[in-house]
């Protein structure tokens, strides 16, 4: 069965994502008439029919749909291909990077990361948050080799993987109401004010959060952090509002939020996700662990 060819496939690429042949051929630098026959070429080794034309435009068909997909997954793995095989001809090092969403701290990442950095001693490790809608891309373009986020996001752009659960907690403002109890039912939070890192609809985890508070039996009430990129457990200073958190229970922020624990128990995912269609001995290693 026949292979698309790379050089085709990100023609294809450009055409789909610029809906024109016009605006594809400028932007790839070759003639509106080599392109042409480039796609004729490409559906001939493919044995389907790419494109329909509507008027002045280029539309998709079910098949070129698929393609376009599977196309940009296929040539982000051949990117990240490339760049280790150039750094295995040079001798230079290869950094992994890691990604991670600010619902992850800093020392959350690292403690899901530590079975591979510790399996390989001579590797290097930079980690870098992003918020979600940024760590898909980065994870698809290469820059970072593996992403992290809280839930379990379904993908068809990218391999995943949990690495594991965390419980979810509740931190409060020391003067809160509710601060002096040793665990606070879900239930408890109706009527109070809940912060989030991103709205409903924008965020998985939040969505996540929202449904447990529905399944309680109350419509949660809450507010976006103004403060983005800081740890997780410091919204209620700014917000005076509660906050889920995955930090372990006691003192935070120098005494001045609580963190207690959530009843009923509610677990949630750390969820890894790489590029399709690549191998990783660092990321065989971490899976192993988890």
């Amino acid at each position: 069965m026949n292979v698309p060819d790379l050089r085709r496939l990100r023609q294809f690429a450009a055409i789909g994502e610029a809906g024109s042949l016009t605006a594809a051929a400028a932007s790839l630098h070759i003639s509106q008439q080599a392109l042409s026959s480039s796609m004729q070429q490409l559906e001939k080794e493919l044995n389907a029919t790419l494109f329909r034309r509507e008027g002045r435009r280029l539309r998709l068909t079910r098949a070129g749909e698929l393609l376009l997909t599977e196309g940009r997954t296929l040539l982000a793995a051949a990117r990240t291909v490339a760049e280790r095989v150039e750094h295995a001809s040079e001798g230079t090092a290869e950094v992994f990077v890691i990604g991670h969403t600010p619902a992850l701290s800093g020392s959350e990442a690292y403690t899901l990361l530590e079975p591979a950095i510790t399996a390989f001693p001579n590797a290097s490790f930079t980690f870098r948050q992003l918020y979600p809608d940024q760590l898909t891309g980065a994870v698809l373009d290469g820059t970072v080799h593996l992403g992290l986020r809280r839930g379990v996001v379904p993908t068809n752009e990218l391999a995943t993987a949990i690495l594991g659960y965390d419980r979810v907690r509740l931190a409060l403002p020391c003067e809160h109401r509710l601060a002096g109890h040793a665990a606070v039912g879900i239930h408890e939070l109706a009527g109070e004010r809940i912060a989030l890192w991103a709205p409903p609809g924008a965020s998985y985890y939040s969505d996540f959060l929202m449904a447990a508070c529905r399944r309680a039996g109350f419509e949660p009430d809450y507010v976006v952090s103004r403060v983005q990129g800081a740890a997780t457990v410091a919204a209620p200073l700014t917000t005076g509002a509660a906050t889920f958190v995955t930090t372990a229970p006691g003192p935070a922020m120098g005494g001045r939020v609580v963190v207690t624990e959530l009843e009923p128990p509610l677990l949630v995912g750390a969820q890894a996700m790489w590029q399709r269609h690549t191998s990783s001995a660092v990321r065989d290693a971490l899976m192993a662990q988890a």
